[in-house]
């Protein structure tokens, strides 16, 4: 198989160029949050006025408690709504230049590009990117995606820094076209837990400081990020949506390790890995659905899924010896 050399320069240099959009994103977010000002919100006014006829001897009630983990108050138009506005188009820009560098890859390798630990974690970022623009199309989201692009920065430096591989054939075991079926299921549901994982995360903080972080940097970003009952809300969305693609993918890999192997399912430590997230994940949808543990304990399993697809991703692959190790380093 020849292997284009000046494609595959062409596809590093578009994978460098969409961490450092992904970056230059992130920071432009973080900062729109950390600058954003409120102005007070009807709620907070009709509060304040209650309060006010309390105190009077005209109101003869209590004023209206505030919930937990909700956020108070509107973005009063300035310096955080502009650099919001500035970092959503970069965002489109770096996954523009990611789809280039996955599609350059492929071009390059004259197979699908996703053979590798380098590759299927370029591509599972890439779908983590896209499941952040479309869960938090609104405008008043869109600086959330600061947050789902911490991991992907993470994982894309990771990915191009210690796992990069040359790019070359696949080893004849993943000569199939199951590796483009199953994989890609894979990645994309992995990129949606992603979204996920980063939501439950937000909640559990929410929940944790009910009245904003103070007047820190972080303290400030988190006193803007949505209320706890919309975080969890866009965690569970997006884990129903994740979950049957996720147990699909499982599915199509054990019809291919029946073709390839003689058997659907032989407790190989990826097998295993991946069994015990889609059983977390099905634990944190029926928490989600169970009194008692549908908020702050079903966040914790949700968290709980997102660890064990990164236990699978890494320590699967590279501590643990298997049917399944094809990192490619």
């Amino acid at each position: 198989m020849h292997i284009d050399e000046n494609v595959s320069r062409y596809s590093d240099l578009l994978f460098g160029t969409t961490l450092t959009v992904y970056v230059l994103a992130m920071i432009l977010f973080l900062v729109s949050l950390a600058s954003s000002r409120r102005v007070v919100s009807k709620a907070d006014a009709e509060s304040a006025q209650a309060l006010a006829l309390v105190k009077a001897g005209g109101g003869g009630g209590q004023p209206p408690m505030r919930v937990p983990g909700k956020v108070v108050g509107e973005v009063r138009p300035g310096l955080g709504e502009r650099l919001a506005r500035m970092a959503y188009p970069v965002v489109i820009v770096g996954v523009i230049a990611h789809i280039g560098s996955i599609v350059l890859r492929g071009w390059a390798t004259d197979r699908i590009p996703w053979g590798n630990m380098y590759e299927f974690i370029s591509l599972s970022c890439a779908a983590g990117v896209l499941a952040g623009i479309v869960a938090l199309r609104r405008e008043e989201y869109r600086p959330l995606l600061s947050f789902v692009l911490v991991p992907v920065t993470l994982l894309m430096f990771v990915a191009g820094t210690w796992l990069y591989t040359q790019a070359a054939p696949v080893v004849p075991a993943l000569k199939s076209y199951w590796l483009a079926i199953h994989v890609s299921i894979v990645s994309v549901g992995s990129g949606v837990f992603l979204v996920s994982g980063v939501a439950s995360g937000l909640y559990l903080l929410k929940m944790r400081y009910p009245q904003g972080g103070g007047n820190s940097f972080w303290g400030r970003i988190l006193d803007r990020v949505p209320d706890a009952e919309t975080l969890d809300r866009l965690a569970y969305k997006t884990v129903v949506f994740a979950f049957p693609l996720f147990g699909l993918g499982v599915i199509c890999g054990a019809i291919w390790a029946e073709s390839a192997w003689g058997r659907f399912w032989g407790w190989d430590p990826k097998e295993t890995v991946s069994f015990i997230a889609w059983v977390i994940y099905a634990a944190y949808l029926h928490a989600r659905a169970t009194a008692g543990w549908r908020h702050t304990a079903a966040a914790w399993i949700n968290i709980a899924g997102f660890v064990a697809m990164l236990f699978n991703l890494f320590i699967i692959n590279l501590v643990v010896s298997g049917l399944h190790s094809y990192a490619g380093l």
